[in-house]
């Protein structure tokens, strides 16, 4: 085909992972064997784009480890090899030897087994695509992102760099659909493949818990494997052909390293003698069938067997993020470490096994654990990105435990929040009908209450690193809730009182309406109902300062009196 000769470029040794340093600093790049060998002295790998994150842990440093010093065995191993805080200088040897025996697999321009990739992949009229098809943010065919500042007819040079984390990126998480036929591929009909998945971490709500190191990190993301379980990774499994087929993954290893396209990069070298890649192939790849059991960076969801016999099981169904709503509006399925019924949630094997080192003392109850969540969404068939779901929160290791306070804190403080919006909306429902209008439908336009969730979003996160910090404190946490109740009764007066200053005059009045199917039934709308309505929603939902504010009012009463002010009853300017 005369393509140019250009020089490899090895992952093993090159400098194309950035990291930032645990003491500040600007960030260093580094190749995967002085990344893993000063994996405790960096805080954690920075990438061009969110969703890369998981991909380059999961198809290269994370099996590299796992391959090379094994998984470990069980919880006792995983406890002691996490207060290492570092790879012995044994595992660190046994990494790079391991990197210098299998090198040329690492190699991203190998001629013959280039890593993650088809050698000599080809279509029957030799085309390639430029290499914004392999960049999820790029306009390339139908997949065109918002506000694009470029069309698919500009060309995209890619730094080695770039294209190793784009390529990896492409095996997790690429779009589904057609994708072009190539030669030797027996299942190619009229020149593409039709009926693609999209890749595989597309189809979960991905869930990667991260420590205050690279090293911690890892060691979080290692689950228990017994011997035989583990597999091998892909570059030990090829080399691949243009060829695929439906199969399950063999082996956890497997799973991680899933080649869900088959790829081929085309490098060049520009006129300054830089190493670029600009044109790419890519084809259908191994298609996942059925979701692994061994899958550990998802929740699940059970939900009851479709054909209820006495033999059938609950479904298993990966838990996907939703767009829009933070990382903490999903703290249920989070924090549920088994499955109650045939219907609910069971968290990541990763955070249950974190909960486990907690219990055995290896993690303190107050450990800076975070957790990082992942999503795409798809649009049109899953054939283009429509957004991207990325969101950090800090998760407090004891709210694990089903029977702590930590637990049933963080889980109260999510559904009163929840309760809370919902409360907004209602009271707005109230307003729009007392004035003659319909209210805003739930799928339409933004409700007030989800304006009101925004406002709440970082005092939840601030919350949930104060439960962090208290660890088993009951007096702190029961100070903290309290604090958490009246910040957020202020917040939702504030809301409401938005609400209420807008209202028409006609509202004063308001409306009598039938009752939907109920005969002769009516109900009264007006602004002093609505107001009144949602003052008792607010005490019901956040008791805890309600009480408070009723023994302030008492005392009060007591020393000064009957008088009673706005202050001192929550929620009584609603009456106004």
């Amino acid at each position: 085909m005369g393509e140019q000769r250009v020089p490899g470029y090895n992952l093993a040794e090159k400098p194309w992972l950035t990291a930032r340093p645990v003491n500040g600093g600007p960030p260093v790049t580094l190749g995967i064997a002085a990344a893993l060998a000063r994996a405790h002295e960096l805080e954690g790998l920075v990438v061009e784009f969110s969703t890369q994150l998981p991909a380059v842990l999961r198809q290269v440093l994370l099996p590299v480890v796992a391959d090379a010093t094994d998984a470990p065995r069980t919880l006792r191993e995983k406890g002691e090899r996490f207060r290492q805080g570092m790879f012995t200088p044994a595992e660190v040897g046994r990494l790079e030897a391991y990197l210098d025996k299998h090198r040329a697999k690492f190699d991203l321009f190998d001629p013959v087994a280039p890593f993650g990739q088809v050698a000599a992949l080809r279509t029957a009229k030799d085309e390639t695509k430029g290499s914004a098809a392999l960049v999820a943010t790029a306009a390339s065919g139908n997949n065109v992102p918002l506000f694009a500042n470029r069309t698919d007819a500009d060309p995209l040079d890619l730094t080695p760099a770039q294209a190793a984390h784009w390529l990896v990126h492409a095996h997790c998480w690429d779009t589904a659909a057609i994708k072009t036929g190539v030669v030797g591929d027996p299942q190619v009909k009229a020149g593409k493949t039709t009926g693609n998945p999209t890749g595989p971490l597309g189809q979960l709500g991905v869930i990667i818990p991260t420590g205050r190191t690279l090293y911690e990190t890892l060691l979080l993301n290692l689950p228990v494997t017994p011997p035989g379980r583990l597999g091998s990774p892909q570059w030990l499994r090829g080399p691949h052909g243009p060829e695929w087929k439906p199969r399950a993954a063999e082996g956890l290893l497997d799973l991680w390293t899933w080649q869900g396209r088959r790829v081929r990069l085309i490098p060049h070298q520009n006129e300054a003698g830089e190493l670029k890649v600009a044109r790419v192939v890519i084809s259908a790849g191994d298609r996942l069938t059925p979701m692994s059991e061994l899958e550990p960076h998802t929740a699940w969801t059970y939900t009851a067997p479709a054909k209820k016999t006495a033999m059938a099981l609950p479904e298993r169904r990966p838990r996907r993020h939703t767009q829009g709503k933070a990382a903490w509006r999903g703290l249920d399925a989070l924090l549920a470490p088994t499955r109650q019924s045939s219907e609910g949630f069971e968290t990541s094997i990763l955070l249950d096994e974190a909960s486990a080192l907690q219990e055995t003392g290896s993690l303190d109850a107050s450990y800076q654990l975070q957790v990082e969540t992942f999503g795409m969404v798809y649009g049109t068939q899953s054939a283009i990105v429509e957004d991207v779901i990325h969101d950090t929160i800090p998760l407090p290791l004891l709210a694990l435990h089903q029977d702590s306070e930590a637990h049933q804190l963080v889980l109260d403080v999510a559904e009163q929040a929840e309760r809370l919006a919902k409360a907004v909306n209602n009271l707005s429902a109230d307003l729009r009908r007392a004035a003659g209008t319909d209210p805003i439908p739930w799928d339409k336009s933004q409700r007030p209450g989800e304006l009101l969730l925004h406002t709440l979003d970082p005092l939840v996160r601030r919350l949930l690193a104060g439960v962090r910090a208290a660890g088993s404190n009951e007096e702190v946490l029961e100070k903290g809730r309290l604090a958490w109740e009246e910040v957020a009764h202020r917040h939702a007066r504030d809301a409401a009182n938005t609400l209420l200053l807008a209202a028409p005059a006609a509202t004063f009045g308001g409306r009598t309406l039938d009752q939907p199917g109920k005969a002769g039934k009516t109900l009264s709308y007006r602004l002093g109902t609505a107001g009144a309505n949602f003052r008792a929603q607010l005490n019901e939902i956040l008791p805890r300062y309600a009480d408070a504010m009723r023994e302030a009012a008492a005392a009060r009463n007591t020393e000064n009196g009957p008088a009673l002010d706005a202050e001192s009853d929550p929620g009584a300017d609603f009456d106004h």
